[in-house]
């Protein structure tokens, strides 16, 4: 089975900078949706980015301009750019196959694979 591991997690301060990686016992070609989740403290997890297979990327409103997701095959990285406090959260990548474009574009959690996530911290 299809196994996912974060790292890359650590403290930062506001408007630093901070690269996620996510290694993929899986590659691009045999999954329809990756993506990077996050859960903030005492909040529920909530989507951040994904990518589908045919190359369209998707990100959450309040990360646009800032994040970037990158697809290199067997590793999924999240470049983490002007970080805010509001970033702060457990980092989660995920990846599923047989999904439809609607899903993976609108940042929904029906993922089939999960990582054990890695911790983001952003303070002064």
């Amino acid at each position: 089975q299809a196994q996912l591991r974060e790292s890359g997690g650590d403290s930062v301060r506001p408007g630093g900078s901070l690269r996620l990686s996510c290694t993929l016992s899986e590659y691009t070609y045999s999954t329809s949706c990756m993506g990077w989740f996050r859960q903030p403290p005492g909040r529920e997890r909530e989507g951040v980015a994904t990518v589908y297979s045919d190359g369209h990327l998707n990100y959450r409103d309040s990360v646009k301009g800032r994040f970037t997701i990158d697809n290199a095959g067997d590793t999924l990285y999240l470049q983490m750019d002007d970080v805010r406090p509001e970033d702060t959260g457990i980092y989660f990548c995920a990846a599923t196959p047989l999904w439809s474009p609607d899903d993976c574009h609108k940042l929904r959690p029906n993922f089939k694979y999960w990582g054990q996530g890695t911790q983001v911290t952003v303070s002064a």
